[in-house]
């Protein structure tokens, strides 16, 4: 298993694309999972969704923003460069199903993370109903590939630039008060976004799923480092996760076990920019 980069792309600014060939993960790999990724040997290791995979080709694909040391190594290796390790697929596959008729909500990076998922949901015979949101038109990404697998593809951007000017949480709460039955809600992205959709869809007890990114470090539930509360419970994000019952979720508490260490970060991604002379 090479673990070669084959192709890299940039999608926007701050946002790359890499192709990787890794059959043994691609031939294993399921919606909603992830892998964990040393980009060179001693660097850090980091958790990534797999944002695709071709079984045939033996290759998966991960989508990244570029916003810390470790994520600035992995943008620097060039076609053809080997990835120094590679775990996965790791994590609890998104459960899928015939529900009926379901929302998909993808902010940020996110939008790509949703891409798997909303293709099984759409094989699995459900109506999907897409929602996707940037800050602005040069952060969107994954219009096409989303347009192309959901029933329908609702677009909103921060300032108006494009489309619906408001939050995913907007069409969301339109949807909903207009009278369309959802059978569920998967929503990807940041934690905000996600705790305002669970917001908006509790009141009517929609079911929403939500999959959380908390610090994590071995993903095999052996540190601990990634538990989260959910329904009163501490629960692992790297195996009992990512997905989690949004409505049971404590946003308050990963909300502040994600700022604990943005100093160090913050550091450490000025270290590796001095290192790499960018």
């Amino acid at each position: 298993m090479s673990n070669k980069i084959i192709k890299k792309e940039k999608l926007a600014e701050n946002t790359s694309r890499i192709l990787i060939e890794a059959p043994r993960i691609a031939a294993a790999a399921k919606a909603g999972q992830f892998v964990v990724i040393v980009p060179r040997e001693n660097a850090e290791r980091i958790p990534l969704t797999i944002a695709d995979f071709d079984q045939k080709a033996g290759t998966i694909t991960i989508i990244f923003q570029i916003v810390g040391a470790t994520t600035k190594v992995l943008d620097s290796l060039p076609v053809g460069e080997k990835i120094a390790h590679l775990l996965g697929p790791l994590g609890t596959p998104s459960h899928i199903e015939k529900f009926g008729r379901v929302v998909v909500i993808g902010g940020g990076v996110g939008i790509a993370e949703i891409y798997p998922a909303v293709k099984a949901l759409k094989q699995a015979g459900n109506e999907v109903l897409t929602i996707i949101g940037a800050r602005n038109k040069e952060l969107l990404i994954y219009e096409k590939e989303l347009a192309a697998v959901s029933d329908k593809l609702l677009i909103t951007t921060d300032d108006g630039s494009y489309k619906r000017k408001g939050f995913v949480s907007d069409e969301l709460k339109e949807l909903i008060e207009s009278g369309v039955k959802i059978n569920l809600v998967l929503a990807v992205g940041p934690v905000p976004m996600m705790k305002v959709c669970c917001a908006v869809t509790k009141p009517f007890g929609i079911k929403t799923m939500v999959s959380l990114n908390p610090l994590m470090l071995d993903a095999t539930g052996m540190c601990g480092i990634c538990r989260v509360t959910v329904g009163g419970e501490t629960k692992l994000g790297c195996v009992d996760g990512p997905e989690f019952d949004g409505h049971q979720v404590d946003f308050e508490e990963l909300t502040n076990r994600l700022k604990m260490y943005k100093d160090v970060e913050k550091q450490a991604f000025e270290h590796v920019c001095k290192l790499l002379s960018v």
